[in-house]
């Protein structure tokens, strides 16, 4: 097995955390994947893994290790796109992370019309409300909400969302419209943990402006508390894009306009650079001119 295979070996082991499960992935047998990382680990002369019955971990030494294989993987493999005409020509698996919401009514829609415009590629996307480390868990493009911070990646800018309160038009008939963020304690509030994971909501370009609240519902489902709120049972706080439907139909309304924070930028994150796959770049010239068109997210 020569030093690249045995990068190969070491990663997929890595990522299926078990030996039998790398090597199926890389069709080859068990035996063969265990010499292979225990070749590796006499080379380097320390252990890159700690092993049970059960599953294998990665040490600390071997956590560093998997970020720079992957790297040398990467590298090795855009070297190889380049010769056979893939740094131009988009094929492969394309993998992507994003916010749950956010992918369903935007990435997915585009990710199909993709697909449907270059044959050769495929795609597996992870729709998750966390910060997702991209490299560590081999992903070739992120959709981040929020402020960026600093990094090697490269980002490109395509739209900004508001963080809003929202309630039905029921809601408010019954219960008044809050005047200031001072008013929200005196109303009923439901919170979708992972747009609201504290219980203090802050207003003002500058987040200045701090209000303590006490929801009677809390839900891990954005979705399921947007249709809560719809019920006109209580006041929610959410991101524009999750309820510009809403907005438009007049299922919801807007609460207290005139005390929203700074506006999110959106981004569209990888960590190729100027050497990225034409599958990335591709996919990332689509989504941007879709995205910057959609009016909710300029």
């Amino acid at each position: 097995m020569d030093r690249l295979q045995t990068l190969e070996v070491f990663v997929a082991v890595a990522e299926e955390e078990s030996f039998a499960a790398g090597a199926r992935r890389l069709g080859l047998s068990a035996p063969s994947t265990t010499r292979g990382v225990n070749t590796l680990e006499a080379r380097l002369g320390t252990p890159l893994f700690t092993r049970t019955t059960r599953r294998v971990r990665l040490t600390e030494v071997g956590h560093t290790y998997l970020e720079d294989a992957r790297h040398i993987l990467a590298q090795m493999q855009a070297a190889d796109d380049a010769a056979t005409g893939a740094a131009t020509n988009p094929v492969g698996q394309l993998r992507i992370t994003c916010p749950t919401e956010f992918g369903r009514i935007y990435v997915a829609p585009i990710l199909t019309d993709f697909l449907d415009l270059f044959p050769a590629v495929s795609a597996d996307v992870l729709m998750v409300d966390r910060v997702v480390n991209m490299v560590e868990e081999g992903f070739d493009l992120a959709v981040r909400i929020g402020d960026l911070p600093s990094s090697g990646l490269t980002a490109v800018r395509v739209g900004q969302v508001r963080r809003m309160v929202v309630a039905a038009p029921e809601y408010l008939a019954c219960y008044g419209m809050p005047q200031t963020p001072a008013d929200l304690p005196q109303h009923q509030i439901l919170t979708a943990a992972p747009v609201s994971p504290t219980t203090e909501w802050r207003f003002g370009r500058e987040l200045q402006d701090g209000v303590k609240i006490k929801p009677r519902l809390t839900l891990s489902s954005v979705a399921a508390a947007i249709s809560v709120a719809q019920s006109g049972w209580g006041l929610c706080r959410v991101l524009s894009y999750q309820v510009a439907a809403d907005l438009q139909s007049g299922a919801l309304q807007a609460v207290l306009e005139e005390h929203e924070p700074a506006p999110l930028p959106i981004h569209l994150v990888h960590a190729e650079g100027r050497r990225a796959p034409a599958k990335i770049r591709a996919f990332i010239d689509m989504a941007r001119d879709r995205l910057r068109a959609v009016p909710g997210l300029a």
